[in-house]
């Protein structure tokens, strides 16, 4: 096949991802409608529920295997590693993220993050195919360098695995305020807060996500100023995608020393996590798009 038909069979099989997530949410979303209804002073669930729930995890297993698919066949169109653009980045970030939570749902009862999981993975991916799509091509010149494979795999990988941790730690505060106001009333939101993990689970997917993911960020900075001194010749400039990665470093350095700090640990610590993941989508989507600086040249 030729780099062409690559390129077709990618953006067709992103699309396919697109889909087999849209459905994956009804499931999981159908799951927990249920678990809300059902839910009194003990959450009961019926094997039908159970059983929609696997079926919406089977079709994020799909998904992500369609995503795998999409981000291959991209690099066999343009003949290098698939992210020189901000479309790319989504697609490979979105595999990140989907694989981070797969795998965390094999070591933790935490498919109730699927739900939210997956509506991320849907805006993500719609936002690539729709306003960041760029056809595949080559590299602009200052792209063409062994460190986009180094540096952009490290901030893909850790904003993955940050984008569960995101997930986990905005539940764990929806959590903990319910387990605080227990018996004070019976909104739906205390329902839906009764199906979720216990706060103890879901504290430790944010931080055991956090754990994960710093070190990996701390690297992609490092190399990313390694490959700044190649270019420009210099290793720190404070230009704007470095200020905001050094911001999103500095917030989750925060959470990870909250964590053991007594006093910080819980939601105070969660608000960290939060503010450090917003930061990172500020630094992917708001620099690249909306603030001139010497990483505008990679376009959308």
């Amino acid at each position: 096949m030729n780099t062409q038909t690559f390129a077709e069979l990618s953006d067709s099989m992103i699309y396919s991802a697109i889909a087999i997530y849209g459905l994956a949410l009804l499931a999981y979303a159908a799951e927990s409608a249920g678990r809300v209804a059902t839910s009194g002073p003990r959450v009961r669930q019926s094997n039908r529920l159970v059983l929609i729930g696997a079926v919406g995890t089977s079709l994020t297993v799909l998904a992500f295997l369609l995503n795998v698919g999409g981000v291959a066949t991209r690099a066999l169109a343009t003949q290098r590693a698939p992210w020189g653009n901000m479309y790319e980045f989504v697609i490979v970030a979105a595999l990140a993220s989907g694989g981070a939570y797969l795998i965390f749902l094999r070591r933790q009862p935490v498919r109730t993050l699927g739900v939210w999981v997956v509506a991320v993975l849907l805006l993500a991916l719609g936002l690539a195919v729709t306003v960041l799509y760029t056809p595949a091509g080559s590299l602009v010149p200052v792209l063409n360098s062994y460190w986009l494979v180094i540096h952009v795999a490290a901030a893909i990988t850790a904003s993955g695995i940050f984008t569960v941790g995101f997930v986990a730690a905005a539940l764990f505060l929806v959590r903990i305020r319910s387990d605080k106001r227990q018996g004070v009333d019976a909104a739906p939101s205390r329902r839906y807060a009764a199906t979720l993990p216990a706060a103890e689970i879901l504290e430790r997917v944010a931080h055991g996500a956090a754990m994960f993911a710093f070190p990996i960020w701390t690297f992609a900075v490092i190399a990313g100023a390694i490959w700044a001194e190649n270019s420009w010749g210099r290793y720190w400039g404070w230009d704007p995608k470095e200020t905001w990665a050094f911001i999103t470093w500095v917030l989750y350095a925060a959470y990870l020393h909250a964590q053991s700090t007594v006093g910080w640990r819980g939601a105070r610590a969660s608000w960290f996590a939060i503010a450090g993941y917003l930061a990172l989508l500020f630094n992917l989507f708001g620099v690249n798009l909306w603030i001139t600086g010497l990483h505008s040249y990679a376009g959308v």
